[in-house]
């Protein structure tokens, strides 16, 4: 699948994906997962990258963040991906590389699509068979948004307050999203979205970022261009 060339916009959440080089483990116990997030939450401090949401598996991690300018989000994936390949090769007395390249990530529109890509998220863990529910997957954010656990990492969407009013109704509301029956097709198109890097997003929204900050999102007519035909005499 061809791979989009990679935006980064200010202000609006992105889906991210990093695997590991050939699809092998990029975390091999439970020390390597929590210096992996320590380091993150450094990272996204240091450079000004909100993280919303995140789930770590054996040979990949996913995030929802959003940048608070245009070079956050690479400069906080280049800084805790290259400090954590150093440790995890010395630890594990390895070398070489360690991701599958750069990382992966689709624009998100908040409104219609974020809570969707935070439930495709927190709940791949119970896809892949590892746990029977998300709240039994201690490597990503969803205890934290249900009320089992504190995350100082996590900083909420906006999106996030549209559930209730107190931190109790929105953990509620939260977890009733996570009973209901979604589509494969939904987890599918979020996935493909993410993989190819097409926003995760209606065409308006695409044509308002593109207009709003001069990005190619939508796609364009195959072939030439329709010649306009020459002023009447």
């Amino acid at each position: 699948m061809a791979r989009r060339p990679r935006q980064a916009v200010t202000a609006i959440p992105h889906h991210v994906l990093l695997r590991g080089h050939n699809r092998q483990p990029v975390f091999v116990d439970d020390a390597d997962r929590r210096q992996y997030l320590t380091w993150l939450h450094e990272a996204g401090l240091a450079h000004g990258l909100s993280v919303h949401a995140y789930v770590l598996m054996d040979a990949q991690v996913q995030l929802l963040a959003t940048p608070d300018r245009d070079d956050a989000l690479s400069l906080a994936m280049q800084a805790v991906g290259r400090r954590y390949v150093r440790w995890f090769n010395q630890r594990h007395g390895r070398s070489g590389t360690l991701w599958e390249g750069r990382f992966r990530s689709s624009l998100v529109e908040a409104d219609r699509w974020l809570l969707a890509c935070q439930r495709h998220l927190e709940s791949g863990p119970v896809r892949a068979g590892r746990v029977g529910g998300p709240a039994d997957w201690p490597w990503s954010s969803h205890r934290h948004h249900v009320g089992l656990a504190v995350d100082p990492m996590i900083r909420p969407h906006p999106a996030l307050w549209t559930l209730g009013n107190t931190p109790f109704e929105r953990e509620s509301a939260y977890r009733r999203l996570f009973d209901e029956s979604v589509s494969q097709a939904e987890h599918d198109w979020i996935q493909d979205c993410l993989v190819s890097g097409k926003p995760t997003a209606s065409a308006d929204f695409q044509r308002r970022i593109e207009t709003s900050h001069g990005l190619r999102l939508l796609p364009r007519p195959v072939g030439r261009p329709r010649r306009t035909p020459p002023a009447a005499p």
